[in-house]
């Protein structure tokens, strides 16, 4: 007798964006208890995670119910393809905020991607609600990275209450502390962004007790941050040719004196304002210096052009356009712009600020012999001065001549 066997349907794969927060938690046991999913927990780590909280992620995955769970560390990464060139644009959203967040999470979105597309998932979700301007950047890189992979997003969807998700995780043994805290805090390489609290009243500031970072140092001390080509080479002597290292060299300095705290508002991929506070001690340290050296070595017209492409690109970078190939070469612009980008520059830091103090560089353009400034030329004679200044004066002289009233 001839017997049919049934064969078990095989299982759907998910990768999920994994954080180890309540939304990416509850995603991960809903989609494997009720959806009958087999999970993969992906925490993409651009600097912002210690040992302590990956293992815990690693730990807390294989209890919410997933078959794998991974860390892919893109920091390294982060640096090479988005880090580097916003140092070389000096670039602050609306002249205030180094893009941490913006930029971080395009290159999770980018890592998780990568990942689902080696193991052959079928779906990605995360965890981002219908409010913020992380759906966009994970939606739009999941979209372009692996086309057709299908996206879930239970929070939005099903417009899920913080308490509708801690009741199920607790229903079903999972019992971790989630706790509605006044602050929320995103912590990164390249800043820690802080939302809710005061945050939510556009009339109040935040106080001392909402920064991780506490003032721990007085007096004044200074930081040297060496150059070479625009990229950090050494800090106070030490020369480091791990990038990442001497950012975090620069942090624990200034952040020891609460350097780097302010209040970002701006306006969201989706159309509503935003209102955030950071500390980000390092990104403002490199960025003041680098930004004081370039002073001293580009030329009037370099600094203008660079500055007009890096506004862009740090507008792009936060409405989730990094993979715009303008990208590409607004970075080769950035990138041949800092050839003569190399000294030393000195720092004065105190407690809730630091001052630039000077430049030594092998390519300063105030050191010239054709004159000083304020004192004496070399390079010309008196008489041309005037001459210079008599046929500079032309067009305004011309048009007065027509328009006297208007004088």
């Amino acid at each position: 007798m001839k017997i049919n066997y049934m064969t078990k349907e095989k299982k759907k794969k998910v990768v999920v964006a994994f954080s180890g927060g309540l939304d990416t938690s509850y995603t991960v046991m809903y989609l494997a208890k009720e959806k009958g999913y087999e999970v993969y927990a992906a925490c993409a780590d651009t600097g912002g995670f210690s040992k302590a909280q990956l293992k815990a992620n690693e730990e807390n995955a294989y209890k919410l119910g997933a078959k794998e769970y991974v860390t892919l560390d893109v920091t390294k990464e982060y640096y090479e393809k988005s880090l580097k060139f916003m140092i070389f644009g000096n670039v602050l959203r609306n002249g205030t905020y180094p893009i941490s967040v913006s930029s971080e999470r395009i290159f999770q979105g980018i890592a998780i991607a990568r990942y689902a597309k080696e193991i052959g998932a079928d779906a990605i979700a995360h965890g981002s609600t219908g409010a913020g301007n992380d759906q966009v950047r994970f939606d739009m890189t999941f979209l372009v990275m692996y086309p057709g992979v299908e996206i879930i997003t239970l929070t939005r969807d099903n417009v899920l209450s913080r308490q509708q998700e801690v009741d199920y995780l607790n229903k079903n043994g999972f019992k971790a502390d989630f706790a509605k805290l006044k602050y929320s805090y995103n912590v990164g390489i390249w800043g820690t962004s802080i939302c809710g609290g005061e945050i939510l009243d556009s009339a109040q500031g935040l106080p001392e007790s909402a920064y991780l970072k506490k003032v721990a140092k007085k007096g004044s001390e200074q930081l040297k941050i060496e150059f070479r080509k625009g990229e950090i080479r050494a800090v106070n002597g030490k020369v480091f040719s791990d990038k990442i290292k001497a950012i975090r060299a620069i942090e624990e300095i200034g952040a020891a004196y609460g350097i780097g705290r302010d209040m970002h508002v701006g306006d969201t991929i989706i159309g509503i304002k935003g209102r955030v506070g950071f500390e980000a001690a390092a990104p403002m340290l490199i960025i003041g210096a680098h930004r004081f050296l370039e002073k001293y070595t580009l030329s009037k017209w370099q600094q203008y052009w660079k500055d007009q492409v890096a506004n862009w690109y740090g507008m792009f970078l936060h409405e989730s356009q990094y993979l715009e190939p303008v990208m590409r070469d607004i970075e080769a612009m950035l990138t041949e712009s800092q050839r003569n980008v190399n000294g030393t520059v000195t720092l004065e830091l105190r407690p809730l600020s630091f001052s630039t103090v000077g430049v030594e560089s092998k390519d300063d353009l105030v050191k010239t012999k054709f004159g000083e400034y304020g004192e004496a030329q070399k390079g010309w004679t008196a008489d041309e001065a005037k001459g210079f200044i008599k046929v500079t004066s032309t067009p305004l002289r011309v048009y007065y001549a027509n328009h006297k009233d208007e004088l």
